[in-house]
């Protein structure tokens, strides 16, 4: 990650601020419009039922990011490794600076704000990001946002990008395929997770941590028999499909078909 100044503080400062008592943790308010909310130094993001606000530390930001109609939207397991991301831009999202100086974003597709609050909610670090480069706009601490996001789903209902509904992992399938590695993958998802490594896959008996994630990578329509998407610790993907008696899963430049 390239180190930015922002009001004088680089990524590396800006890290370390959020694992001090210097700033505001994550809120929630009901009324009137019910919202998620952080300070962090002289940034806000706020999460709305239907939208998010973020202002960065300085106006030029809020230009910047405007100007070029995109914001990387960036999930952090800790301070250094990066475990998922949203591109906001012209083909999902409506991107305009509101009331003088927050830059807000509109999502097109409500389940993607629906995966991006969800990230948030079981990350430990958010990253808002330029889109063309490796470069840091603000660094929010996400402890504590799990909570306020249950409570603005709760209060909002359908509109706090609702997503859709899951479908349950196939029982018992096993994957086989590859090329001149032959592999056997199988993989479950856990009931009550400790972390956001919500799954576990294992591959020709080495199993890892996983995350899943139900939207196709920022797209409205995923493909047909789309189940779930896992996003392996190592940074490995697999997704999951089944359309009728069809199993199957994409790992890699192969595909794996259903073999017990």
């Amino acid at each position: 990650m390239s180190l930015r100044s922002v009001a004088g503080t680089t990524l590396s400062a800006a890290l370390a601020a959020i694992c001090s008592s210097a700033f505001a943790g994550w809120g929630f308010n009901g009324s009137p419009s019910p919202n998620a909310s952080i300070q962090t130094g002289n940034m806000t993001l706020e999460l709305q039922c239907d939208r998010m606000r973020f202002a960065p530390a300085g106006y030029e930001d809020a230009q910047d990011i405007e100007r070029k109609q995109g914001l990387s939207i960036r999930f952090m397991k800790d301070g250094a490794t990066e475990v998922g991301a949203f591109q906001a831009g012209r083909d999902n999202a409506d991107i305009r600076i509101v009331d003088n100086y927050p830059v807000e974003v509109v999502f097109n597709d409500n389940t993607d704000y629906g995966f991006v609050l969800d990230q948030i909610g079981k990350n430990a670090v958010l990253n808002l990001a330029m889109i063309d480069q490796d470069v840091s706009y603000g660094i929010f601490d996400l402890k504590g946002s799990g909570a306020a996001i249950k409570s603005l789903h709760a209060a909002c209902g359908p509109r706090a990008g609702s997503a859709p509904a899951r479908v349950e992992a196939p029982e018992g399938v096993v994957y086989c395929g590859g090329g001149a590695i032959k592999r056997q993958i199988e993989y479950r998802i856990l009931e009550k997770p400790a972390d956001q490594w919500d799954a576990r896959v294992t591959i020709n008996g080495e199993t890892m941590r996983a995350m899943t994630a139900y939207s196709y990578f920022g797209k409205s329509e995923p493909p047909q028999g789309f189940v779930v998407a896992l996003l392996g610790e190592d940074r490995s993907e697999f997704l999951v499909f089944r359309d009728g008696d069809e199993d199957w899963l994409e790992f890699g430049d192969y595909t794996y078909r259903k073999c017990n």
